[in-house]
């Protein structure tokens, strides 16, 4: 199998349960989660809060141990060199505030390949151009303000030029002109044949991003496949994710 009709990710019964507290029963978060993220397209992640979005996604870099299930990048399990072709910006990041935003690139470079300095800086400047942050790369973390953080956080995501971006609600924190610059971003990624895999609470983007979605509600998978097949019934996706909602557990 060649590796353009391999799949990017491929999730197989993911499953991944915690402990509830003393009177609190055990929570199963995810149950039997199973999706694959075809190469070079660009895929929503969707559901509710609490349902289980990023407990995948955290998943799926081994930060939460799943209890059972399979997880292969690129049709291999994970490891530092696949590591490589992956770019990700968590839900909620932290950022070392007594760094600057180009000491924060450099820091995550260095992870990434040593401490090779080849091509860092130019990389470093067209990311932190990209999302408006150049003039400011040698401001301190701590006063960027939050629109800021999340935007140089996109920056480390996008900075190696990554095959795969996993980006888990990268317009949170955004103002419209932030939202707009993220999705101009994206858009450039989509071209360089990336395979992007993003959540979000904000449909809309969904709507004008994506080619495919995940559904996800109460731990489990209710859809798979192409955006338009999904909204086809109910016209538009706020419907469609109206209808899984109200629908509960049952699988559409």
């Amino acid at each position: 199998m060649n590796e353009t009709s391999t799949p990017a990710v491929e999730v197989r019964k993911l499953n991944k349960s915690f402990k509830g507290g003393l009177f609190e029963k055990d929570r199963h978060v995810l149950k039997d989660v199973s999706f694959s993220l075809p190469m070079g397209q660009t895929i929503g992640f969707v559901g509710g809060n609490g349902h289980g979005k990023t407990t995948t996604i955290k998943c799926l870099f081994n930060f939460i141990r799943p209890d059972s299930g399979e997880i292969r990048f690129f049709n291999q399990p994970l490891s530092n060199d696949i590591k490589t072709r992956i770019g990700y910006l968590p839900e909620r990041p932290y950022l070392y505030e007594f760094l600057t935003g180009m000491e924060f690139l450099k820091l995550h470079w260095h992870l990434c390949y040593g401490h090779t300095q080849k091509d860092f800086y130019d990389r470093a400047r067209e990311a932190l151009a990209k999302v408006d942050l150049l003039e400011a790369k040698d401001r301190r973390l701590r006063t960027y303000s939050k629109g800021m953080l999340q935007r140089v956080g996109i920056a480390q995501a996008i900075l190696t030029k990554p095959d795969l971006l996993i980006l888990d609600e990268p317009m949170s924190g955004l103002d419209p002109d932030g939202r707009l610059m993220v999705k101009d971003i994206l858009r450039e990624e989509q071209k360089r044949g990336v395979t992007l895999f993003f959540s979000s609470h904000l449909l809309q983007d969904m709507e004008e991003l994506c080619s495919n979605l995940v559904v996800i509600n109460n731990g489990q998978i209710f859809y798979e496949g192409a955006l338009t097949s999904f909204v086809a019934e109910y016209n538009n996706l706020e419907k469609a994710f109206r209808h899984v909602r109200a629908k509960g557990g049952a699988n559409v």
